[in-house]
């Protein structure tokens, strides 16, 4: 049952998102095109979830949500402890929701949230990890796009012990992107053809970064050495003017004594031009860290530094990073060391009116994929897990992947990123951050064969990931049931690099296609 329901949320994804313009493009000269904006909001939610033995742990939420129709949205969503004595217990999944407006100011909604995860001593509480939360609640708009709201929640873990109702208060921003549903046909691939900066859409600057730090947590009073940890990740930027920015990032733990570790930070910085092609920038991000034996008590950390940027090309760049953590209470703190690769792009700035072709001359159409996967880990050698070394591990996750080469090539390639949690087979609190490479090849009708290799951190829940740095290869063989939705199975293996960890993968996944623009 708790499988249906995870499916049935990525079946509404991907139905919901598919938009009514593939139709009215048939019939529409090009030079007239319209293509419809998709309402986006991020929304931030705060509650006390009551544990077992009267143990409180504090939760913060955050989900990206995408307008499906009028009343039904639908996104992804993450949850993580930053009160109590539980950092790092972290879940990622699906969530939808229904809205009722009762005035142009006063809506109510009612949620479910369908997710994978635990951490920081959480089994017992967790079980296999997966996570049920329903909600429903009273919202009301403010100006200039934001909402605030209260309401109640109640959170279950069917196969942990974690079963509790309670308030919540949240916060919702409102905007719109322009996000069309399958490929793009041929009128609108060429739209890139144009001089660059030729829109007549306002554009906003945004970075894509790889990551990789070095972070050494200082050791207690009377220890002998700071612990070292490695972790790899992503960030993205989004400039909010020439010099300010916001940013949101993930890493996870690939090195060192603490697999399992993982961080999901929100915040923003500063940006000084210092000569061409060079800056500085400033930045500091708070958010829920933990696991891996790191003690982050309630699991609310800071991180701030310092970095410098240089262009290596025209779209890429280096980035050395410099900077502190710590909980803010002082009990944890560290010095970090980070590496960044960057990618450099702009994206159309829209409202809520459909968006002329003409005004995305300079702009390039670009084709994405989300896959809402899940993967069945099979033992592949004897000391693959600490314990329960008999029970395959069932994890549910979601994958993002951006195309290199055009849309009406046979074979094409793609990046890759995916990040998964377990949700079955008592590893509550494993989780998954993978990037890597892949290739798609068109079959006869509407068959395709895929290839893809991926590397990352891993651990938590009893998985002998060694350090956290794992590898994976997959191939799959996918159907199209239309132009946006496929299906897709996949097999392949899972390695850990430093530890006993060795599993044969089944996966399963719900494949939606689209197409976004951007401009350089």
């Amino acid at each position: 049952m708790m499988k249906r329901l995870s499916w049935l949320g990525g079946a509404l994804f991907a139905v919901g998102c598919t938009g009514a313009w593939a139709q009215s493009a048939e019939a529409t000269p090009p030079s007239e095109l319209a293509l419809p904006t998709t309402p986006v909001s991020w929304s931030l939610t705060q509650e006390a979830w009551r544990l077992p033995a009267s143990e409180t742990m504090g939760m913060t939420g955050a989900t990206l949500w995408w307008g499906a129709t009028k009343d039904l949205k639908l996104g992804v969503a993450t949850y993580g402890a930053t009160r109590g004595q539980r950092g790092g217990f972290i879940t990622l999944g699906v969530a939808g929701e229904l809205e009722h407006r009762w005035s142009p100011q006063w809506l109510s909604t009612a949620g479910l949230f369908v997710g994978a995860g635990g951490g920081r001593g959480g089994q017992p509480l967790a079980g296999g990890g997966l996570m049920l939360r329903t909600d429903v609640g009273l919202g009301y708009d403010l100006s200039r796009g934001g909402r605030i709201g209260a309401g109640v929640s109640h959170v279950r873990f069917p196969d942990g012990t974690i079963n509790s109702t309670q308030p919540y208060v949240r916060y919702d921003h409102k905007f719109h992107s322009l996000w069309v549903g399958g490929l793009a046909p041929p009128e609108l691939r060429r739209s890139g053809a144009q001089p660059a900066g030729s829109a007549s859409l306002p554009w906003g600057a945004q970075e894509f970064a790889l990551v990789v730090r070095d972070v050494r947590v200082a050791a207690p009073a009377g220890a002998p050495a700071n612990t070292p940890m490695q972790l790899l990740g992503v960030e993205w930027t989004s400039d909010l003017d020439p010099h300010w920015f916001v940013k949101l990032g993930a890493d996870g733990a690939m090195g060192g004594q603490s697999s399992g570790y993982m961080q999901i930070l929100a915040g923003g910085g500063y940006r000084l031009p210092l000569w061409q092609g060079g800056s500085l920038k400033l930045h500091a991000a708070a958010g829920p860290a933990g696991g891996g034996a790191v003690d982050t008590r309630g699991g609310l950390i800071w991180d701030s530094g310092v970095a410098l940027q240089q262009r290596v090309s025209r779209n890429d760049s280096l980035e050395l990073a410099w900077g502190k953590v710590g909980h803010f209470s002082g009990h944890f703190k560290g010095d970090a060391v980070g590496l960044k690769w960057v990618h450099h792009f702009s994206t159309p700035e829209v409202g809520a009116e459909p968006v002329r072709l003409s005004a995305l001359r300079g702009l390039d159409a670009h084709h994405l994929r989300i896959r809402l996967a899940q993967q069945t880990y099979i033992q592949g050698a004897p000391g693959w897990r600490n314990s329960y070394a008999d029970l395959n591990v069932d994890n549910l996750g979601v994958q993002l992947d951006y195309f290199l080469s055009p849309a009406n090539q046979s074979t094409q390639w793609f990046v890759t990123g995916q990040g998964l949690a377990a949700y079955k087979g008592q590893a509550g609190a494993y989780m998954t951050g993978l990037v890597g490479m892949g290739t798609q090849r068109s079959l006869r009708g509407a068959w395709f064969a895929e290839a893809e290799a991926l590397v990352g951190a891993a651990g938590g829940g009893g998985l002998a990931t060694g350090g956290g740095l794992v590898g994976q290869l997959n191939v799959g063989l996918g159907y199209r049931l239309s132009k946006h939705v496929s299906v897709m199975g996949t097999a392949g293996t899972m390695t850990a690099l430093g530890g006993d960890f060795r599993a044969k993968v089944l996966g399963l996944g719900l494949v939606y296609d689209l197409t976004t623009f951007a401009g350089h």
